[in-house]
């Protein structure tokens, strides 16, 4: 049976001096095996040899021919603070202004599109940026926020991705529907930034118990348009919520696929 195609937008970074384009295994594993797809990797900003971006425009139509969903997965680097009304000096660094030159333009396409979207960790920053709200640069700084939300970097990467904190799931919600009307969930947390002012029209699904925004979704999205700070690509097949989201993210470019086929 044919797949739904999901385009994976790449990180920009250095591998051994070269740029390079790329997406980390799990997230594509996880949406291969979790929502029934084929994956194709979408290039962030094209550079020259030396590392300066080439002249160029993107073609988010042309990119959204070729898909019947976006995924925005995490990454080490953080969105740049200009683009939710920041000074540059708040740039967290590692930067990834190539990405960030695809991702936000692409979100905004799809949604007007209605191309099914999941954003998860940097992908559900992005999605809030792009949709006109904003980002806490650190939310350690934070004074009023009780837990940190950061990972541990020497601990085994497995620990790193054990659940640490419970989220509220909001009652009548979707992922409280998706997992029989549970209100509460726990899950890892690996992130340094967060939501601070939620976008217009975005719908909360969970939150942690200090009140920072884990998930939601877009209140008037034609199709799924889901982000999650969490990452539930780690051994999603073990975690029933993290199994419905990829599930649903599947059934909705399942839908997009056929809808696109029959024009």
């Amino acid at each position: 049976m044919r797949r739904p195609v999901i385009g994976f937008v790449c990180d920009v970074t250095a591998v051994a001096g070269h740029p390079t384009h790329l997406v980390v295994e799990k997230y594509i594993s996880a949406v291969v095996a979790g929502s029934d797809a084929q994956a194709i990797l979408l290039p962030g900003l094209i550079s020259d040899i030396d590392g300066k971006p080439l002249p160029q425009s993107v073609d988010y139509t042309e990119i959204l021919d070729l898909v019947d969903g976006i995924f925005l997965p995490g990454s080490p680097s953080n969105v740049a603070p200009a683009l939710y009304g920041r000074p540059p000096e708040d740039q967290v660094l590692p930067a990834d202004p190539n990405r960030d030159a695809l991702s936000i333009g692409l979100i905004r396409a799809a949604f007007e599109a209605g191309v099914p979207m999941l954003g998860v960790c940097r992908g559900c920053q992005e999605m809030n940026v792009a949709f006109g709200g904003t980002l806490h640069p650190k939310l350690h700084e934070v004074g009023a926020l009780e837990l940190d939300h950061r990972y541990k970097k020497d601990l085994p990467i497995p620990e790193q991705y054990a659940p640490v904190h419970q989220v509220a799931l909001e009652p009548g919600g979707q992922f409280s529907g998706w997992v029989g009307g549970d209100t509460t969930w726990r899950v890892n947390s690996l992130h340094e930034q967060g939501v601070d002012r939620l976008a217009p029209g975005l719908v909360v699904e969970a939150r942690a118990p200090d009140g920072v925004v884990e998930a939601f979704r877009h209140g008037a999205a034609k199709t799924f348009t889901t982000a999650i700070q969490w990452h539930p690509e780690w051994r999603f097949g073990e975690d029933a919520l993290s199994s419905a989201i990829f599930r649903e993210f599947g059934l909705a470019a399942r839908a997009r696929m056929a809808i696109r086929r029959a024009s």
